[in-house]
């Protein structure tokens, strides 16, 4: 007899034993019956034929009650204790057996449904004895206990009946709960799997659990290292759809960690700017998820052209391409653009002719981003201490590596300018944006420090931003090998060395190459219509160079331009000679516009000028020199104002170099000694002169204050849209609120629609000074 452990029959998971005939069922019972009561000791438990086929048919449904004893070893417990009999001998038990009586276990006995009560069973046995004519080894039972054992049987009849119907009611139960338990853990989970086709799509998959369907014997695997019979004869342990599963979840991995990795790489001043900081959070680069690394190939992998490598694939086109124009890549670019659209209703939509000369030009910079310079952020500078002599991009990049700058660099580029950046822009009333960018967009040469070609995809999303919203483009190219002014908005602050020293002649000619690469990219369709105004070399430092030189070189980058297929207007700096200096100048090709730089800040005569006289001055000066530089007889011809600004000091942090101090109170330090500046400017001319309310966060200034910075706004534009228009610098700053147009609008010191003015130069300007104004804060 089995072990009356408690072993639920849902938990039978081992293989069962090989099923037994009708002809050995019989003969055990024969032999059971056949053996002496008092040396019996049953090993094996009795069975109907009925129920031996049963079990033969189904031997994977046998089941058996958690504490089940022998029939005839229970029918004869029960007549004993019914008796009260003492001189039979208790029949041999195994040892360590548990007490079984119904009193002991009517709370945790279960019975299968499909067995028979104890009365059918004595009855059955009766009749067996009856009719068995073979002689038995053992004496049987009396006539006069097979009448106690039925009295017995009559007596227990109804507690077995309400065992068996309370066994039928618990069965039932336990069936409709697990049935409703396999159907819910079945339920599959949705999931998105890339498909042969290259989409994505959902699939389902099953949980796989360790509860009901594994102690039923339906998981697909057993547990406590069993192995079923099917796998035994070779059937796989894992199907297809799990291999699938697992290939996909390795695939999952492969895609996401390197994003994770490159993810790891991916402002609010005291002045009051436009909190346009790089503290951002990380984009979310979901354009990647349908992309396989396996598409990149193994030799452009951790390149440039890879976009897992990428901080930032925000608008991106991720699709791997080599293809290049003019040397140089269209990665990240859609093949489709529309020129449709318009800036505002005043002006053409791009695919229609803008009337420069005649319709006036109201643009804005994006100073600061692809070429950084510290006054714009000066998060990225202000961290080091001056013995460092972090300066410029330059020495910046030094300082943090390849790796590093990279990182640090990219977020800036990331962050510093968004679309929404673009949508902002339109909404206050801009028509055109000016997007200095420097030449390590396009290469680098032995000995340079900067990032490599990251900024040349922001550069050319920038403009599909500015297609998006119906802005024209200025490209600027601010920074040329070697520099050409020695300022650090080129990059490297210090000696210049373009057209300049040891390696003059050869910078010339690298910038020249550059402009073939650049103009024979831009001169393709796609750009006829939304860059409307190719900029040669931003403020070429002629008061420092040979000016027949740069003229010379001028010209030659406008016929390489020209030779490329660009068609539209070519801009080249004035060179800080004055407009007049240019009459009469390269009048040999057309479509050239002189581009002029105004600001009152950076002239020692001008800084010190009065408010009132600041205002006058740009009605009249600015107006007068535009007005001459327009004129053939007087001047180069057609001229914009590439750069102005509202400010009135130098006062802001880093604006005349890192730590280098200011003209307004006298302490300006500079490298280049002429330019060293020792004592005040301001119109006071005295120690008077301070720095700190001009620095003052923008809520604390007066109301006569923030009139005069409007009024002096407003003066300026006036004047610049007597020529082609202008470019104000610029949009956007972590703290120079007086340089950013964005902070401007917000504290009320800007229009908020470029052509919503309440001055112009027609009108009187008031006594500032008589309405309170300090000149010397």
């Amino acid at each position: 007899m089995p072990s009356p452990s408690h072993r639920n029959v849902q938990t039978r998971t081992t293989r069962p034993s090989k099923p037994r005939t009708r002809h050995a069922a019989e003969r055990e019972e024969r032999k059971e019956h056949g053996t002496p009561e008092k040396s019996r000791t049953p090993k094996r438990r009795t069975q109907s034929p009925e129920r031996s086929l049963r079990r033969e048919r189904t031997p994977q449904k046998r089941t058996r009650s958690p504490d089940r004893r022998s029939r005839q070893v229970a029918v004869e417990e029960e007549y004993e204790s019914e008796s009260g009999s003492e001189s039979e001998p208790e029949p041999r038990k195994p040892p360590k057996r548990k007490d079984t009586s119904p009193a002991r276990t009517a709370h945790t006995r279960r019975r299968s449904p499909e067995r028979k009560s104890k009365k059918f069973v004595v009855e059955e046995k009766h009749r067996n004895y009856e009719s068995d004519t073979t002689a038995r080894s053992s004496n049987p039972l009396s006539i006069e206990s097979l009448a106690k054992l039925d009295a017995l049987n009559e007596k227990s009849g109804g507690r077995v009946k309400e065992r068996e119907k309370r066994d039928r009611v618990w069965s039932e139960k336990k069936t409709v709960k697990e049935k409703a338990v396999t159907e819910l853990v079945t339920k599959g989970k949705v999931k998105h799997r890339r498909k042969s086709d290259g989409t994505y799509g959902k699939i389902k998959r099953s949980r796989v659990i360790s509860g009901p369907l594994l102690e039923e014997g339906r998981s697909k695997r057993a547990r406590g290292g069993f192995v079923s019979a099917d796998e035994r004869k070779g059937k796989r342990r894992f199907g297809k759809k799990c291999w699938i599963a697992f290939g996909v979840v390795v695939l999952l991995l492969v895609i996401l960690i390197p994003v994770a990795i490159v993810a790891s790489k991916k402002k609010s001043g005291p002045s009051g700017g436009s909190d346009s900081s790089t503290s951002g959070s990380d984009p979310s680069n979901s354009n990647l998820n349908g992309v396989s690394e396996d598409d990149i190939p193994t030799a452009a992998k951790n390149t440039i052209l890879d976009p897992f490598t990428w901080y930032d694939t925000t608008d991106f086109n991720v699709t791997y391409t080599n293809d290049t124009v003019g040397g140089l890549s269209i990665m990240g670019l859609n093949s489709t653009w529309n020129d449709t659209t318009q800036a505002n209703q005043f002006v053409p939509a791009l695919n229609k002719a803008w009337a420069y000369g005649t319709m006036p030009i109201r643009g804005v910079n994006l100073g600061g981003w692809l070429s950084i310079e510290p006054f714009i952020t000066p998060s990225l500078f202000n961290t080091y201490q001056s013995n460092q002599n972090i300066v410029d991009e330059y020495t910046l990049s030094t300082l943090l590596g390849p790796t590093k700058a990279a990182q640090v660099i990219e977020k800036h580029y990331s962050q510093f300018i968004t679309e929404e950046d673009f949508a902002s822009i339109q909404a206050a009333g801009f028509d055109h944006v000016r997007i200095p960018y420097s030449y390590w967009a396009v290469t680098t040469y032995p000995g340079d420090p900067y990032v490599p070609k990251i900024s040349w995809r922001y550069l050319l999303r920038s403009i599909e931003y500015a297609r998006q919203y119906g802005l024209r483009v200025n490209l600027d190219l601010h920074a040329l090998p070697g520099s050409q002014n020695g300022w650090n908005h080129s990059g490297r602050q210090g000696p210049i060395g373009w057209l300049n020293g040891t390696d003059g002649a050869l910078n010339a000619q690298r910038s020249l190459d550059l402009h073939t690469q650049l103009s024979t990219f831009f001169a393709q369709p796609r750009y006829q219509n939304v860059i409307t105004i190719y900029g040669l070399v931003n403020e070429p430092k002629m008061t420092a160079l040979s000016q027949s030189a740069v003229v010379d070189w001028t010209e030659s980058a406008a016929q390489i331009v020209r030779k490329s297929g660009m068609n539209q207007t070519i801009a080249f700096g004035d060179g800080f000679l004055g407009v007049e200096k240019w009459q009469g100048q390269l009048q040999g090709m057309s479509g050239l516009v002189l581009d002029t730089h105004e600001y009152t800040i950076f002239d020692a005569g001008l800084i010190a000028l009065n408010h009132t006289a600041k205002v006058q001055y740009a009605c009249t000066g600015w107006t007068g020199q535009m007005k001459l530089s327009e004129d053939t007889t007087t001047g180069f011809g057609p001229t914009l104002c590439g750069e102005w600004s509202q400010a009135d000091t130098d006062c802001t942090t880093y604006l005349n170099d890192v730590n280098a101090g200011t003209r307004w109170e006298g302490t300006l330090q500079s490298s280049d000694r002429a330019v060293a500046v020792l004592s005040p400017d301001c119109p006071s001319k005295s120690s008077s002169c301070s720095c700190s309310s001009a620095n003052a966060n923008p809520s604390s200034y007066s109301n006569t204050y923030k009139s005069w910075l409007m009024m002096n706004a407003e003066a300026q534009m006036s004047s610049f849209e007597s020529a082609w228009g202008w470019f104000y610098w610029t949009w956007t700053t972590e703290s120079a609120t007086q340089w950013d147009w964005k902070a401007g609008m917000a504290n009320g010191i800007l229009p908020s629609k470029t052509w919503n003015r309440n001055f112009n130069c027609t009108s009187a300007v008031p006594d500032f000074a008589g309405q309170g104004l300090s000149e010397n804060y």
